[in-house]
């Protein structure tokens, strides 16, 4: 074994094989620093290499060393007496077991295998307005012992759930922080000082679980928990081609502390680009350079989430559409709808806007629920949160949710307010699916998974954020729903356009593509008072060849009301498609004004759907014929 300081590479950082060599380059600004090489298999030390003072570039030192087998060597750096372990390391390698404290000495890096067959592997890139997004923990998914799978709680297993992904509709993963990171770290946290009588804080160290992992982390590194073999990179590339073998995509979270350098972010990301084929990231952080990434080449054909992207893609420079690749991600949508399903009144422009909303210039993502909250279930059973198990007297997590317990908190034996949680659960649902940007769901809330109140469960690796997969046969009349909500959605694009419509009649076809209904077709009412609304969509406008007219009637309201549907075009009738409380009563007539109108009585809380069939015949006498007589579907 040589060594070599001829050529001073300082960049990349961190270890990398060089033509049977291996250059080391480490940040520090002390002199006695370097590098500690162990036998991989053992984990025994057998060199320390000292860096010289000639091998230093500004605070980088950077040796090079021959003769080094990368496949049976791991190795740490070192301060002083301090280790220090490598926060560029491509992979920590071995079986690691979750929720162990780890040592500085016990993260010893390795290096990557080079020989991952990745085949004709093709990225998908699905466009904004095809997405279904799917957000989940990586050992929360299938870690509980219902989930089925052989390796649960990993990359592996979430490797053998995909036809159920598939089957449910979704197109892309989304992943809480699958990188490397320490699930214990050390919190300081206040301890009454002896003798001062309590009040005079001082500091304790304590060890709290971070299960989620949103803390600084090895950025290069998926996280060796989180693999079911010794080779978590293997593991996590065999996912990746799994899903773009099936047309689908990952995107993974980072989340980015102040004291991350924010000149190498994108390095980061490109090197899972080039590394994984990762399909996008979240980006999570305060000030992060926003354009900067998004104007980098390299991840032009890259999603790229952020919640400051709704500034930049609404500003006048946007209309070129420089960063179509980009999606604005925040809480907008959320909590106006929270308070729409829950019968807030005020808020039927507001809905209607968010319903209809594209960025000019890139994606959104819309979403009900998230990690980080209440699952859809707990929104429609808890009006408090109840985080009591996370030792913090339930001061964490956030106080304002925007929940409604439908007559009871928590779990309930009464029929009625078990019904209206599921129809509400139906309704969230719609909304969900209706809108016309991105959607995304929270692993679990399709078949109603529960945290039991918990809305911040950052430090719960139990059955409170492991999924309850018994859930899915038990309530499977709601995952039913969501099938058929989602196949319903593919086969009409226009409730996915493109672009935002434009409620213009563009095609003289005689019908806006969206146009807003009252009491009396054509005619709106979004007073303050009122909590219901008929919106028509017109298929032309998707540009598929769909001639179809969709009518979605909302009713928020614990009353019954009356909405008018536009006589559909020649030859057609309007049919239910689904709704989440069957329609009462006949078809109505109104000719109020001289524009004729069908009135249909939707009951309180329930959104349904409506679609122009084809009827035998043709004109106005045919058309009214199937109105009064025809049979309505039944409900999901």
């Amino acid at each position: 074994m040589t060594e070599s300081s001829q050529v001073r590479k300082p960049y990349p950082l961190g270890a990398h094989r060089e033509e049977g060599k291996i250059r080391f380059s480490f940040v520090s600004r002390k002199s006695d620093c370097g590098i500690l090489l162990f036998h991989r298999a053992t984990g025994r030390a057998y060199r320390k290499i000292p860096f010289a003072p000639e091998e230093r570039v500004g605070n980088i030192y950077c040796k090079t060393v021959e003769g080094l087998d990368a496949e049976k060597i791991s190795y740490l750096f070192y301060e002083g007496d301090s280790i220090v372990p490598d926060e560029h390391a491509r992979c920590f390698p071995g079986r690691w077991h979750y929720g162990r404290e780890k040592s500085p000495d016990s993260l010893k890096a390795g290096f990557l295998t080079e020989d991952f067959d990745w085949g004709r592997d093709r990225c998908p890139r699905i466009p904004y307005d095809q997405a279904l997004v799917y957000c989940m923990h990586v050992r929360g998914f299938t870690r509980h012992v219902s989930s089925g799978v052989k390796h649960r709680g990993t990359f592996a297993g979430i490797g053998e759930k995909i036809p159920y992904l598939k089957e449910i509709g979704v197109t892309t993963l989304e992943l809480q922080p699958a990188y490397e990171f320490t699930e214990l770290p050390r919190e300081k946290e206040p301890e009454p000082v002896p003798g001062y009588g309590g009040e005079q804080p001082g500091e304790k160290t304590v060890r709290r679980l971070n299960y989620w992992g949103y803390q600084r982390g090895f950025y290069y590194a998926p996280k060796a928990a989180y693999a079911a073999s010794p080779d978590a990179s293997a593991e996590l590339k065999a996912l990746v081609k799994a899903l773009h073998e099936n047309g689908m995509e990952l995107v993974m979270q980072f989340y980015f502390p102040d004291e991350v350098r924010r000149n190498e972010i994108a390095e980061i990301l490109r090197f899972w680009v080039l590394e994984y084929h990762v399909d996008g990231f979240r980006l999570m952080g305060s000030n992060l350079p926003a354009q900067m990434l998004a104007d980098d080449e390299a991840l032009a054909d890259t999603k790229l989430w952020y919640d400051r992207f709704q500034t930049m893609n609404s500003a006048p420079e946007a209309e070129g559409c420089a960063w179509p690749h980009t999606a604005e991600y925040n809480d907008g949508w959320c909590y106006e709808m929270r308070r729409f399903l829950k019968g807030d009144e005020g808020m039927l422009e507001s809905v209607l806007y968010q319903m209809r909303h594209i960025p000019s210039n890139g994606g959104r993502i819309h979403y009900l629920t998230n990690y980080c909250g209440f699952t859809l279930a707990d929104l429609v059973a808890y009006d408090y949160k109840h985080n009591e198990e996370n030792g913090e007297d339930n001061r964490d997590g956030n106080d304002y949710n925007l929940s409604w317990n439908c007559g009871e908190e928590g779990p309930t034996r009464r029929l009625r307010v078990r019904r209206l949680r599921q129809k509400q659960m139906k309704n969230a649902m719609c909304l969900l699916l209706l809108s016309q940007s991105t959607p995304l769901i929270f692993m679990g809330d399709e078949f109603g998974n529960s945290q039991r109140g918990n809305n911040n469960p950052y430090c719960q690796d139990n059955a409170v954020t492991w999924l309850d997969w018994s859930l899915v046969e038990k309530n499977g009349e709601l995952l039913g729903f969501w099938k058929q909500l989602t196949a319903f959605r593919r086969s009409h694009p226009i409730l996915h356009p493109a672009r935002e419509l434009r409620m213009m009649d563009e095609l003289a076809c005689g019908y806006p593509d969206l146009s807003y209904h009252g009491q009396n077709a054509w005619r709106p009412q979004t007073d303050h008072y009122l909590r219901h609304i008929g919106v028509m969509l017109c298929g032309k406008y998707a540009g598929e060849g769909d001639d179809s007219m969709l009518y979605l009637a909302f009713n928020m309201h614990w009353e019954s009301h009356g909405l008018a549907l536009p006589r559909p075009p020649r030859g057609t009738a309007w049919e239910l498609a689904f709704s989440t409380e069957t329609p009462e009563g006949e078809w109505g007539e109104n000719q109020d004004g001289g524009e004729e109108e069908l009135i249909r009585k939707i009951p309180p809380r329930s959104i349904a759907v409506y679609t122009s069939a084809p009827i035998p015949g043709t004109g106005r006498k045919a058309g009214k014929q199937k109105a009064e007589h025809g049979k309505d579907m039944e409900s999901f």
